[in-house]
C-alpha cells in the first residue's frame, strides 16, 4: 500500500461559482471537509445551492478566511489536482480574491497525474467507482474518496479501505 497519496481538492459550488462546501486530501489518505458560510458580499439571492439551504451553510459552514488558513497549512506551495468535472478553479479564485491573498497552491487536472488514463477512461472509471460504492456524484467528500480510490487502482493497489459510513472525514 502506498504510504503518501498526492494532494487532491474537490468544491461543490453552487450559482455563480459559489463556493458551498470543499474538500480536500492529505497525504496519508485522510480526507478534511467542510461547508462554507456565504460572505454578504455575495450576495444574498443565490436560487442554486446544490443540496444545500442558505441556512444550513451559516450555521454549519466554517468561515472562508479559515477554510483558506487550514487549506495552506496543510498545502501550501503544492500542486493540488483537481477532476475537472466542476468549476473548483473558479470557486477557489473567488475564495481567495475575497481576501486579496494570493494563490499559495497550483491548480493541476488529474490528467497530468495519470498520463496514460485518458479523461473518457478516468470518467468511465468513477462513474463504476460512484456506482460500486453507493456514493453521490458531484458531492465533495464522495468525490474525494473517489479520486482516493482510483488513485490506488491506477497504481495497482485494490484495497479501498474507504467507504461510505467509515471513519474517512477529518471535519474541523
Amino acid at each position: 500500500m502506498s504510504d503518501s497519496f498526492p494532494a487532491f481538492l474537490f468544491i461543490e459550488t453552487g450559482d455563480d461559482h459559489l463556493p458551498l462546501a470543499i474538500c480536500w486530501s492529505l497525504p496519508d489518505g485522510q480526507i478534511k471537509h467542510t461547508l462554507i458560510q456565504p460572505l454578504e458580499s455575495w450576495g444574498g439571492d443565490h436560487t442554486e445551492l446544490g443540496d444545500y439551504d442558505i441556512d444550513t451553510l451559516h450555521a454549519s459552514g466554517e468561515r472562508p478566511l479559515d477554510v483558506l488558513r487550514e487549506l495552506e497549512a496543510d498545502h501550501s506551495g503544492d500542486t493540488v489536482y483537481i477532476n475537472g468535472l466542476n468549476d473548483d478553479e473558479e470557486a477557489l479564485e473567488r475564495l481567495f480574491d475575497e481576501y486579496g491573498i494570493a494563490p499559495f497552491i497550483a491548480l493541476e487536472p488529474l490528467s497530468s497525474l495519470y498520463p496514460d488514463c485518458d479523461q473518457e477512461e478516468w470518467s468511465e472509471r468513477r462513474g463504476e467507482l460512484l456506482q460500486e460504492q453507493g456514493l453521490t456524484p458531484m458531492q465533495a467528500d464522495h468525490e474525494m474518496l473517489v479520486m482516493l480510490m482510483l488513485h490506488r487502482r491506477l497504481n495497482g493497489e485494490e484495497g479501498d479501505e474507504y467507504g461510505v459510513g467509515g471513519d474517512y472525514n477529518v471535519d474541523y
